[in-house]
């Protein structure tokens, strides 16, 4: 049977209306559908830009776990996942129509010992990136994950893993397969190089300058800033007692968060919404992640798109259109409004079907 909704839409706030025909969306009536929400605001399924699903506290998750983080994120109204980095394969999880969809950037890259344990591909030999990378691209949706910095034990805080010619080469060979390429980086000295090669988005970016901006803004580099991960940095530092000068940087970049990912926003760099779930944060937490937004200037409109329809946008993905995939929310009141309306959908369609 046929269905249909209708509400107001966002960000615009006119009034909407959809039939739903084998899972899609039709913008032409179907009589006879049942109509199943019909006052409120209706927007396209969340999108948690920086998720990553086969990750937990410990480490690598079995397959089951991952199929339950994949049913948390449905439940919280994320749709599409970015699934930045996973140690394992869920390709599965396409076969199934209840689960959200996942754009994967297959496996975190990194040198050996620079990254936690077990959830990335450990290179000997930097000048096997490249290679690497490419083999990742076309392992993934579209996205490879590289390991920007991380801590070195030897100097006792932050360091680039890579040195700006290989990263020219290995962003290089991830765009010559079809793929974007984005990294995680805590602090300064490694986003001039990733920058300027040409990487396509920056991961946490709590290093980032007045300069940085200026470059971002040139290359056209986008930010996934994860603020409620950035909240553990002080619980970081208290565990690193034994690198002050790291756990010193830790705190710093901490304070300064804020008002950095601010000047990001008031300069134009696109933001989007990213949770970094899996490992420090649980899934489903989107709706913290973009009331975290408006914390640092985004307007209430603003932070809802850098989850919702702007990301769609991104990663290429449809909104509510003819003819795309039904996968929708449905709020009784304006899901603006604050995190607790915005993490309990009144109804959930995926695929066509109503959760």
């Amino acid at each position: 049977m046929a269905l249909h909704v209708a509400g107001r839409g966002l960000p615009d706030e006119t009034p909407v209306e959809y039939w739903i025909v084998d899972g899609r969306i039709s913008v032409e009536a179907v009589a006879g559908a049942q109509t199943v929400f019909s006052d409120g605001w209706i927007i396209p399924g969340l999108v948690d830009a920086h998720c990553h699903v086969g990750i937990g506290p410990g480490g690598p998750v079995d397959a089951a776990e991952a199929l339950r983080q994949a049913e948390t994120e449905r439940r919280a109204g994320v749709l599409l996942i970015r699934d930045a980095g996973s140690p394992i394969d869920t390709r599965d999880f396409d076969d199934r129509d209840d689960l959200p969809r996942i754009i994967r950037a297959g496996q975190h890259l990194a040198s050996t010992k620079r990254y936690i344990p077990g959830l990335g591909l450990n290179i000997d030999d930097e000048s096997q990136l490249p290679e690497a990378v490419a083999a990742q691209a076309r392992r993934g949706d579209g996205w490879v994950k590289l390991v920007g910095d991380w801590i070195d034990r030897g100097v006792g805080d932050l360091a680039p893993l890579w040195s700006d010619d290989v990263l020219a080469a290995a962003i290089d060979a991830a765009h010559a397969n079809g793929a974007r390429v984005t990294a995680h980086v805590f602090g300064e000295d490694a986003l001039p190089g990733l920058i300027n090669a040409g990487i396509d988005c920056i991961e946490h970016g709590t290093g980032i300058t007045d300069d940085i901006i200026a470059l971002m803004l040139a290359r056209g580099t986008a930010l996934v800033p994860t603020l409620i991960n950035i909240e553990n940095f002080p619980g970081i530092a208290d565990s690193a007692a034994k690198y002050p000068t790291y756990a010193a940087h830790m705190r710093a970049l901490h304070a300064s968060c804020r008002s950095r990912i601010g000047a990001v926003r008031e300069a134009g760099v696109p933001i989007y919404a990213g949770t970094d779930a899996g490992g420090m944060i649980a899934h489903g937490r989107i709706a913290d992640e973009v009331h975290a937004l408006t914390g640092v200037g985004l307007s209430a409109t603003e932070a809802l798109g850098a989850a919702c329809w702007a990301a769609r946008r991104w990663l290429g993905a449809p909104g509510l259109e003819h003819g795309a995939s039904a996968d929708l929310l449905c709020f009784a009141e304006d899901p603006r409004t604050g995190p607790e309306l915005l993490r309990s959908p009144d109804l959930v369609m995926l695929r066509g079907r109503v959760y």
